[in-house]
């Protein structure tokens, strides 16, 4: 750690800056080239310094970029109409990161439930989770090492293990005012944990059937990311509630929480709100993220060469000693290891290959979803090397 640093440190950050990219590649400051198999943890997705995204912000930029939500915002209701479109969905509120949106979504859930007459509502959550750093969030996020010195915690949320229906079937006929069941389709910082395929679906049938409403964190996994606009068109469990950050701006800071208008209308004017959530700025970016994204078809690019890249993951990988599982959905892939890997972040770094390891012995990868077959090549002789290197050592 720098101690003549004057920012907080909460981050152990690597001994390197970047001072700019293209595409799947960031330049240090000596010039050196790196390929970015983490396109900024699910950010990036249409690659650095993507020309069209900078034309578009340097003409947003030169014309409005903030006028707060007391006034209308027409790029603002736009990207709303596109993203309801999308995914089925009939409202949005914009805010400025995931936690951000997984906030509304809380917030959504506990006002609904008091508009009903429940005063002490509960949502289940999933151990392994994501959902953020606020206090909230922190609380639905099933990490215990980081919640640690953080306490007391948010009452209202009640965890049972991931990719268990059974567990959460178990507490219907509790005492608790359950209004809400909260997950992400693929766990990604807890380790790219991808469900049974039928699990969604009976989470889905198990909330109609109880009157629950079914909140799906889709912040890593959405935006093209898995194959699909959003992981649960997979098995076409549409939710209640979806929140999206990450790739929706492709680096600018945006949010959103999506619901049905059943849930949607049990917020009013005042109920919440974000000074820069949905500005003309982010909204322009976001509007071209998705006409990219269409355009060039990058879920179906996702789902094809995600496809193959993991078969040849697999296939290198699967049958060495040291090796637990291979997983991945699109091009999102975890290389789970048998003993703890974090040293792999600093190897991949001496041989300019970005990389992430979480949960302690997954290897994470999230590469941009334009990369080339030649890349994706590159990327995956990359991996494989630092890993049996690693596993040899």
């Amino acid at each position: 750690m720098n101690m003549n640093s004057s920012i907080m440190a909460t981050y152990k950050r690597l001994p390197i800056a970047f001072t700019s990219g293209a595409g799947a590649w960031l330049c240090d400051q000596a010039g050196n080239r790196y390929f970015d198999a983490l396109s900024g943890i699910s950010v990036c997705s249409i690659g650095h310094a993507n020309p069209v995204l900078a034309e578009a912000l340097c003409d947003q930029a030169s014309k409005l970029i903030h006028t707060s939500n007391l006034y209308e915002i027409p790029l603002q209701e736009q990207l709303a109409r596109r993203l309801c479109g999308l995914s089925g969905l009939d409202q949005v509120f914009f805010a400025n990161s995931g936690a951000e949106a997984n906030e509304a979504a809380i917030k959504l859930c506990r006002k609904y439930a008091h508009n009903k007459g429940v005063h002490d509502p509960v949502i289940v959550v999933m151990d392994g989770s994501f959902h953020g750093r606020t206090l909230a969030t922190l609380t639905a996020t099933g990490n215990d090492k980081i919640k640690a010195g953080f306490g007391p915690f948010v009452p209202g949320f009640h965890a049972v293990p991931y990719n268990n229906v059974a567990a959460i079937r178990a507490l219907a006929g509790s005492d608790m005012a359950i209004v809400a069941v909260m997950l992400e389709p693929i766990q990604g910082e807890g380790g790219i944990r991808i469900p049974n395929p039928t699990f969604l679906q009976e989470v889905k049938d198990l909330c109609e059937e109880q009157g629950w409403l079914l909140v799906l964190d889709e912040i890593q996994t959405g935006m093209c990311r898995t194959g699909k606009w959003f992981a649960w068109q997979h098995s076409s469990v549409r939710p209640d509630i979806m929140t999206l950050a990450k790739a929706l701006g492709n680096g600018i800071p945006i949010g959103a929480c999506l619901a049905n208008n059943r849930v949607a209308e049990a917020m009013g004017a005042g109920s919440h709100g974000s000074t820069f959530g949905g500005s003309p700025f982010a909204s322009r970016a976001s509007i071209t993220v998705i006409d990219y994204m269409t355009e060039h078809a990058l879920g179906e690019r996702a789902r094809t060469l995600g496809a193959k890249m993991l078969q040849q993951f697999t296939e290198t990988l699967a049958p060495l000693a040291g090796i637990r599982e291979v997983r991945g959905k699109g091009l999102m892939f975890g290389i789970e290891l048998t003993r703890d890997c974090g040293e792999l972040v600093e190897m991949a770094l001496r041989d300019r290959l970005l990389l992430n390891v979480t949960a302690d012995n997954v290897v994470r990868l999230l590469p941009p979803l334009i990369i080339s077959d030649a890349e994706a090549e590159h990327m995956i002789n990359q991996v494989c090397s630092l890993i049996r290197k690693f596993l040899a050592g």
